[in-house]
């Protein structure tokens, strides 16, 4: 895929200009056309799952289609972005990137004494950095990377579901669509009930290691409010070019009524 070309956005009609089409083979036929545009959603799943690989081609069809794309990075360095990047075939020189180094320069100790517990210092640095890059890129397109590190950061719930809302506000004013990238935590939907408040949609990737044979992964959409959605686990392979995902059949979507000729009694 060539980011600098097509960069002005193709003539949509209006049913399909309020979705963002992931650009992953699959998934917009699972969500029947793409996440609704300017809201949150959760990303959530196993380590090695896919989630990256997943921003990263969400964040690259945006390009393609012309729009701005910005990754926020708490969890990985540009190098391994880049590294993950390469074993694709693509490039990230045209996704704006914060990364962790970057963020760490704001976080040392303050000069002066006060009165405000560190952590609170420290979220409130990131969270304005992330507002101020906002504000000079005003991205369509926006990947968080991770809520795990943001958490630790916040120490408290009562901070963390704070900042997360600010966040959403601000981004919200960009109409930018997000995505928050988070470590599996429980088998309850979402996990985080802090996150699962404020997000418009959740889904959850899966890497299974049976006792004999080759991994699976699979994925499925746990909650996607107002949008109709495939149900139920979908396999999906991670190979050159990305994620592959491969909807599961619902047989009641293939049912054909059966016509019978009337039998003759002659």
């Amino acid at each position: 895929m060539t980011q600098k070309e097509n960069k002005s956005r193709p003539p949509v009609s209006a049913e399909q200009s309020d979705r963002c089409p992931s650009g992953i083979e699959g998934l917009d036929e699972i969500l029947s056309g793409g996440l609704p545009r300017d809201c949150f959603y959760l990303i959530q799943g196993d380590p090695g799952s896919g989630k990256t690989t997943l921003a990263l081609q969400f964040l690259l069809e945006g390009l393609r289609r012309g729009e701005r794309a910005l990754y926020i990075t708490l969890s990985e360095t540009r190098e391994e972005l880049v590294r993950v990047a390469r074993s694709h075939g693509w490039t990230l020189d045209d996704i704006h990137l914060i990364e962790l180094s970057k963020i760490e320069s704001l976080l040392r100790p303050e000069s002066q004494t006060t009165v405000f517990h560190p952590s609170e210092i420290e979220l409130t640095k990131v969270s304005q950095m992330l507002t101020e890059e906002a504000q000079k890129s005003k991205p369509a397109r926006v990947v968080f990377d991770s809520l795990s590190e943001f958490r630790l950061i916040a120490e408290t719930s009562l901070r963390y579901r704070r900042e997360l809302l600010r966040l959403k506000q601000e981004f919200a004013s960009y109409h930018s669509t997000v995505l928050l990238l988070d470590d599996k935590m429980d088998s309850r939907i979402g996990g985080d009930p802090h996150v699962l408040s404020i997000t418009h949609g959740v889904i959850e990737m899966e890497q299974l290691s049976p006792d004999y044979g080759a991994s699976r992964r699979r994925l499925r959409v746990l909650k996607m409010r107002g949008v109709k959605f495939h149900e139920g686990y979908h396999d999906y392979a991670i190979a050159t070019g990305g994620l592959r995902i491969f909807p599961r059949l619902i047989a009641a979507e293939y049912h054909t009524e059966s016509r019978h000729e009337p039998v003759s009694n002659g």
